[in-house]
């Protein structure tokens, strides 16, 4: 394979995301969207089990940004948290939306250095459940299944405060 060429990476499944990417030779996700599939309550109730994430590689990040990231003691195992704040020496301070989960954030795992921090959230997109077959129900559905996620300072100020 040619540097410069694409190739596509499987769906894998970890626990946090499923992801799906399109992957250079050198393993790393080029400046693009993807899209990947929340696992887990931790950042209920902005992002459900099963939810959808349209994601941006490569992206700036900022308090209050939803983001997918390495585990930093688990490589191959990725999270999505949001990034409350950026503390010295380049790392940033994640925690889970959902006060209720005890599931592995910065309180666990301390600080994370940038270069884990691969991807920031753009966009949530929630599948339409089988059940929901009626007109009013699909209206009800479209309405509320996209939503942008931008940058929450005031989440990132509430989770702070934990």
């Amino acid at each position: 394979m040619r540097t410069g060429e694409r190739m596509y990476g499987t769906v894998r499944q970890h626990a946090g995301v499923t992801r799906r990417t399109r992957m250079v030779e050198n393993r790393r996700p080029r400046k693009q969207f993807g899209v990947v599939e929340v696992s887990g309550p931790s950042m209920t109730p902005t992002l459900n089990h099963g939810d959808q994430v349209l994601v941006r590689y490569g992206a700036g990040v900022r308090p209050g940004d939803v983001v997918v990231l390495r585990h930093p003691f688990q490589q191959d195992l990725l999270v999505i948290k949001r990034a409350v704040e950026r503390r010295p020496g380049g790392c940033w301070w994640v925690l889970g939306d959902n006060p209720y989960n005890e599931t592995g954030d910065s309180t666990v795992y301390g600080p994370v250095p940038d270069e884990l921090v691969l991807a920031t959230a753009v966009l949530r997109f929630r599948p339409r459940e089988e059940h929901q077959r009626s007109l009013r129900a699909r209206l009800s559905w479209a309405a509320s299944a996209l939503r942008p996620l931008w940058a929450d300072a005031s989440a990132s100020s509430r989770l702070r405060a934990r």
